[in-house]
């Protein structure tokens, strides 16, 4: 038996549609609750991010795992990863966040951790889903679970994440952070100031609907306009849940997921402390392969997606990686991506070697890229065809040295992405543009 309801970032959906219903919640609370009491689980620890939904379906996991005979722990409005630390901080078996990440209010979704703060192994995940498929019972009146709200969380995940920063203090910085009214709306703040820094926040005020809308590391307009008209040193834009970091610089550019992951790991080789190479994904600008190669760091590609990034760190025994959306990750402070740790990390950086931030990415020169979109038929898979691979072939060697061709199949709609990126911006569209056309005559 497959996954029917889990994908690879745990289970989402539009809320009163497909599986993230409030009866879906209850079987799968029920379902959770029973795999994790097999397997010797008694305390789950539950989170979620400010959207209007996660009352709702917090309420009825609760009841679904009691009624498996488990305990759950609520710690109301949380950072992902503060889930993921707080799991193994307080001894609970699992821990479950109620989020949709970036996705607007309207969506949201449920993950699970396990006792040692990573994502659940695959087996467990099957387990949930047969056990959804069988008729639910509670258990006896004197075996239900109990429920108890911590109400410390907040307060232990602020001192872990500034527990993470080396030097004496972020005084005389001047910082604005946007929440994306999300998840780290009371905590990213309060971090930044009790470091010492003159912190400005906005997007900071949720009401269930706002979270990620026209803010956040998925836009972060408002921050550049804010950071110029403040004279800020430097911007942070974190998503709903927190586990994305997207930062502005003293000049209002934007600095994506790519120049904070080089930024972290050359800082991390200057200070003997870079463990192995780093990982990046098929997206992942060429110029962070390039900026790394020149330092001498190795570099490897995973699939997207923030999971595929941990499985090769894990594999080389590695410890830095992430996705120019944001998702960084650094194993050495936390076993998840974390934006307010890798936030701090660059703060860091720039407090050490007394740079600005535009100092620091200036290391790495960002590539040109031009993605173009064909829709193709559900049934069709143009990229099979020999007219396609030749099309294909011939743009590699057009490219050479100096860029690269990857296509790649949407694995949410029925598109072929044909992205290209290299030194010289008018021959990476000629290029995609004419891979683009081969594709779409066959799709």
């Amino acid at each position: 038996m497959g996954k029917k309801y889990f994908g690879t970032d745990g289970i989402r959906g539009y809320v009163g549609k497909g599986p993230i219903t409030p009866e879906f919640a209850l079987k799968l609370g029920w379902a959770a609750g029973k795999v994790f009491a097999n397997h010797g689980t008694k305390r789950v620890l539950i989170g979620k991010d400010t959207r209007i939904s996660g009352y709702m379906l917090e309420t009825a996991l609760e009841s679904g795992l009691i009624a498996a005979g488990v305990d759950a722990g609520l710690l109301g409005p949380m950072p992902t990863p503060a889930i993921s630390y707080l799991t193994k901080t307080f001894r609970a078996d699992a821990g479950i966040v109620i989020s949709a990440s970036h996705n607007p209010y309207y969506d949201n979704g449920i993950k699970f951790f396990s006792k040692d703060g990573t994502k659940l192994p695959d087996e467990m995940e099957l387990e949930m889903e047969r056990m959804l498929e069988q008729e639910m019972t509670c258990v006896s009146s004197e075996d239900l679970g109990k429920a108890f709200r911590i109400n410390d969380a907040a307060g232990r995940y602020i001192e872990f994440c500034k527990s993470r920063f080396a030097p004496e203090s972020l005084k005389g910085m001047k910082i604005v952070v946007d929440t994306a009214n999300g998840a780290t709306y009371h905590i990213a703040p309060n971090v930044l100031k009790e470091l010492g820094a003159d912190v400005i926040p906005i997007f900071n005020q949720p009401d269930g609907l706002n979270i990620n809308d026209e803010c956040g590391a998925t836009n972060t307009k408002a921050l550049q306009k804010i950071v110029l008209a403040e004279g800020a040193d430097v911007g942070l834009a974190l998503d709903g849940d927190g586990d994305r970091i997207i930062m502005v610089d003293e000049k209002g550019v934007e600095v994506d997921g790519d120049e904070l992951v080089f930024i972290i790991a050359r800082h991390a080789l200057k200070q003997g402390e870079l463990n192995g190479g780093v990982v990046g994904t098929l997206m992942s600008n060429l110029g962070l392969e390039v900026a790394l190669k020149n330092l001498s760091i190795p570099f490897k590609r995973a699939n997207v997606g923030d999971r595929y990034v941990m499985e090769l760190l894990k594999e080389n025994n590695w410890s830095i990686g992430g996705e120019g959306s944001g998702h960084v990750i650094n194993l050495k402070h936390i076993p998840t991506g974390d934006g307010i740790v890798s936030a701090i990390q660059i703060l860091a950086a720039m407090v050490e070697t007394d740079m600005k931030l535009s100092e620091l990415k200036a290391g790495m020169e960002k590539y040109p890229q031009v993605l173009i979109n064909v829709r193709v038929g559900t049934s069709k898979y143009p990229l099979e065809v020999d007219e396609v691979k030749l099309a294909i072939s011939d743009a590699e060697k057009e490219l050479g040295d100096d860029g690269r061709i990857l296509i790649r199949k949407s694995g949410t709609e029925p598109l072929i992405r044909v992205m290209t990126e290299g030194k010289d911006a008018d021959l990476i569209k000629a290029v995609a543009e004419k891979v683009a056309e081969k594709v779409k005559a066959f799709a």
